[in-house]
């Protein structure tokens, strides 16, 4: 059977959801995007665990709601990402406001006037200060209760003191899916973890024992499937840690990356199987583009067609 390209029409009212319909005759990364989609609903549907991947800029912009909502709404099973998403959920939790910039900012004045640019987004220094004071009084407190964390124990511990249904940390501790972090001292987070046990010497972060733990939460027999945004550590933290339980079933990437460079967000999921990371006969799609304005899409479309 041949298919043909099909216009896209726009009517009044149309929604995401009817858009990502449309995106499936209409060719190039659009129909990948609707492929995308549509196998994040098989992943559900066949009952595998679904991991969650991202990078910290996606945290920094309104991707971090979306997150929230896929955990509240149970799509997802496990997360892996990096401080710095760790640390600015924390911020926005408890009411920090990031500027939307320009990616031509004076970044030398922006410097000067106490504020980190991250593409077209500012974070001020004033965030990192009350994120810092925040962190180093749980710390004390989580000090008091046991001096060895596991680094998702301590995340959940985080998570649990949130009040904010927008929360990353906040969703998983309520829900009890955990959040990995394979590189915690990578951040402002690394930095406070750092001068607590200058103060506190036997007080310890075992990244072994969330390594073990990620390691061990699934089995051979368990369905396994990733919706990779992004790469880096997050994304290969996941897909590592299924080699020993035979690789990923499912795999959906999103990245801006391209496997000419030979980097982990460049690498595609064909890439993957030859570390026997995701399985010869893996159900899987690469969607080259901004996971910021490719996730929206496919999250609504998804969140509509499984009706949660």
């Amino acid at each position: 059977m041949v298919d043909f390209v099909k216009d896209i029409e726009y009517t009044k009212k149309i929604t995401a959801s009817d858009l990502v319909t449309q995106f499936e005759s209409s060719g190039l990364q659009a129909s990948n995007l609707k492929k995308a989609a549509d196998l994040i609903i098989r992943m559900k549907k066949s009952g595998a665990k679904i991991y969650l991947t991202f990078t910290s800029n996606m945290v920094s912009s309104g991707l971090r709601g979306l997150f929230a909502q896929t955990i509240e709404k149970g799509l997802v099973d496990i997360i892996v990402t990096t401080t710095g998403g760790i640390e600015e959920d924390i911020m926005k939790a408890f009411g920090e406001k990031f500027i939307l910039g320009s990616f031509n900012a004076d970044d030398v004045e922006l410097y000067e006037k106490g504020c980190n640019r991250i593409g077209n987004i500012y974070v001020t220094n004033s965030s990192y200060e009350k994120f810092e004071s925040f962190i180093q009084k749980i710390l004390l407190e989580l000090y008091k209760k046991k001096k060895k964390w596991a680094c998702f124990d301590l995340l959940k511990e985080i998570g649990l003191t949130l009040n904010d249904k927008s929360s990353i940390l906040y969703q998983a501790a309520k829900k009890n899916v955990p959040i990995y972090n394979p590189a915690i001292t990578d951040g402002a987070l690394g930095f406070q973890l750092f001068l607590f046990r200058e103060k506190h010497p036997d007080f310890e972060i075992d990244v072994i024992q969330d390594f073990k733990d990620l390691v061990f939460r699934v089995t051979r027999d368990d369905q396994k499937g990733i919706i990779a945004l992004g790469g880096g550590v997050s994304k290969h933290y996941a897909i590592l840690s299924t080699t020993i339980s035979g690789g990923m079933d499912f795999a959906v990437y999103i990245t801006t990356a391209r496997q000419e460079s030979g980097s982990v967000g460049g690498a595609t999921t064909n890439e993957a199987k030859s570390w026997g990371k995701i399985k010869s006969n893996a159900d899987a799609v690469n969607v080259t583009g901004d996971a910021s304005t490719i996730f929206p899409f496919i999250i609504s479309y998804v969140f509509d067609k499984l009706n949660i």
